[in-house]
This record gives C-alpha cells, structure tokens and sequence, in this order.
C-alpha cells in the first residue's frame, strides 16, 4: 500500500504570517501544499490568483497541489502552471471540455486530477480516468473551509478504489473536506492516499504535532487493511 500523504490547505494559514506558517507545515513534514483557487461563481466565495501562487512557491520546497474551483478553468490553466502547480485539479462540473483541459494541463508537465462535488455521482468522472494522476473526492461542499467531513462519501472512495484496480488506472485518490486526526482514520480505510486538512493543521498551535498525529492515525488505519490483520481494541489516538 502506498504511505499516505498529508497536504496542508493553505486557505487555513494565517496571510498576515503566510512565511512563517508555510515554515511551520514544512518543518512539521507535510508532503505538499493544497491550494485552493475560488473564482466567486463555481463556488461562493473568492480567495486569490496566480500572483499569490507564485508567492507561495517561492516560501516552499514543497510541491503545490493547486485546486481549481472554477467555472472555466481553462482560463488560468497556463498561469497557475507557470505560478508554479505540481499537480493542477478541476471540477468534472466546470463548464469546459474535460478532455481538452485534462491535455492543456499535461502540456505543461504537470500532473492533472478531476474533483467531483459531494452531490455528483462518481460515475461523472469514470470516463476520464484513464487520463488522471488524482482523483479528488470533495467530503464537503467546496466553498468554504471548516464545514464538518461528510462519512458518507466514503462510499465514492471504495468505488474509486475499485475501479482503479479493475481498470488497471495510475491515479491517487485525494479526499479534501473535514479532514482531522479522527475523520482521516475512515478515509484511510476507504482507501484515500492524499490527505488535504485545513484547520486540522494550521489553526493548531503546533503544526508539527498535527501532522504527526494525522500521519499516525493513517499508518493505523493501514495496519487494519493489511492481510491477516486481526481487530483488536486499537483506536485512532
């Protein structure tokens, strides 16, 4: 199985200290910076563009995981690519041609994922799946940070997982909503690999403690699926 990563949301960092707080999450071990990109229409509500990406790459070493929670994402495809994305995520529910903005974000070597909101089916994505190096399951509706994880997305997580295995597909499965020390322990199980926590991580005192907390409950939550694994009294600490 492979480790599970954890990826800070930045939309939870504290701007007026955004040096010190991205110091915080990357000496603390975080895997890669999540950054959402809210354009005010697919979502209500606004957070920054490609200047602010670009300021944020040039803090970290880490890579950025650049969601796009646009309605035309196509738009800014190129200037969140030369911001500095490692891996740029859209919504299956955006109103441009899927398979056209999965290929122009290749083209800039980045890795390209597909989100799906909480009421979409799953089967919206499968399609596309062949083409995807993420799969991003939202577990709350995107907009707005601090909402509470929704336990029954899991399901779309298993599905994800399945599909994977039947088709023989490379993507990594990321869930981003709700995400804490307790909630990881069931989207680990269900199978999520990319770990995206907002508050979870940069509204705690110390971050460090917070990601190995997070990373801890993960590593449980993998002892379980392994073969042979016998259930005992062990819970999420």
């Amino acid at each position: 199985m492979n480790p599970v990563l954890i990826a800070p949301s930045i939309i939870a960092a504290d701007f007026g200290y955004l040096r010190a707080d991205i110091a915080r999450v990357e000496q603390g071990g975080a895997d890669l910076l999540h950054v959402d990109i809210m354009d005010g229409h697919f979502v209500p509500n606004i957070t920054f563009g490609p200047a602010i990406v670009k300021t944020i790459k040039s803090l970290t070493k880490l890579p950025l995981d650049v969601h796009l929670m646009l309605s035309k994402p196509r738009q800014f495809i190129t200037a969140f690519a030369e911001a500095g994305a490692a891996n740029i995520t859209f919504h299956v529910e955006c109103e441009d041609k899927i398979l056209t903005a999965l290929d122009e974000v290749v083209n800039f070597d980045c890795k390209v994922g597909l989100s799906v909101k909480p009421r979409t089916p799953l089967s919206a994505v499968k399609d596309y799946l062949d083409h995807l190096d993420r799969l991003l399951i939202m577990t709350v509706e995107p907009g707005f940070g601090g909402q509470p994880f929704m336990p029954d997305m899991m399901a779309k997580v298993e599905q994800a997982v399945a599909w994977r295995r039947e088709g023989g597909f490379k993507y990594d499965i990321e869930v981003d909503g709700g995400l804490d020390k307790w909630s990881i322990w069931p989207a680990v199980r269900a199978g999520a690999e990319v770990i995206v926590a907002g508050t979870a991580v940069f509204g705690q005192a110390d971050a460090g403690q917070a990601i190995r907390d997070l990373r801890e409950n993960a590593k449980q939550a993998l002892r379980h699926l392994e073969p042979g694994y016998k259930a005992d009294e062990e819970t999420p600490g």
